[in-house]
């Protein structure tokens, strides 16, 4: 009988680590609730001015183990929010988003980079009227873990990236309105 049970453990074990090492990657979608794209500039030296983007889709796939990662983040550059409507009409138009041409920007992970077992940053592509530009995202937090309310598992992230706007064909009123542009995000993604 003990031979049974040290037998079945033996067997238990082997499993569970078979599991883990040919465990596939997870696919996350992003909870348009709770992620959002944010980015700031210096207005003509007198402040920082803060905006968002009240939508974002997109998956990201993680894992772990493996350690490796992909990102396929959309931004609806309609939903843009200064706090003043007139303002985001103005941010709409030709000479800085053309939400009328290009309603959508986009990011796609080219390759993700890791310190011990959390990613700390992502290379990719970012698009923006059209005009596709590699960028890096250094991620200042990451977290794998059961969803509290949804009972699947979920990650969370904040990153951010500097870009000039004039490369993206948005640069009017440029040095006077900063050509720097830090973009933050927070993030939120449940597996599907």
């Amino acid at each position: 009988m003990k031979h049974l049970k040290l037998f079945s453990l033996a067997t238990a074990l082997l499993v569970s680590v078979i599991t883990q090492a040919t465990a596939a990657p997870v696919t996350y979608q992003v909870d348009p609730s709770h992620t959002y794209p944010r980015f700031s500039y210096s207005h003509f030296g007198l402040s920082n001015q803060l905006s968002s983007f009240r939508k974002t889709t997109g998956t990201v796939t993680f894992d772990a183990k493996a350690k490796t990662g992909q990102a396929d983040i959309t931004i609806d550059m309609t939903t843009v929010n200064t706090g003043l409507a007139d303002f985001d009409e103005h941010l709409r138009a030709e000479d800085f988003f053309d939400t009328a041409k290009h309603p959508t920007a986009n990011f796609k992970s080219t390759r993700v980079l890791f310190e011990g077992d959390k990613p700390s940053s992502i290379e990719g592509l970012l698009t923006i009227k059209g005009i596709t530009k590699p960028v890096t995202l250094t991620i200042t937090s990451f977290i794998a873990m059961e969803h509290p309310m949804v009972k699947r598992p979920a990650i969370g992230a904040n990153a951010f990236t500097v870009i000039k706007r004039s490369e993206f064909g948005a640069g009017k009123y440029a040095p006077f309105v900063g050509d720097d542009v830090r973009i933050d995000i927070a993030i939120e993604a449940i597996a599907q």
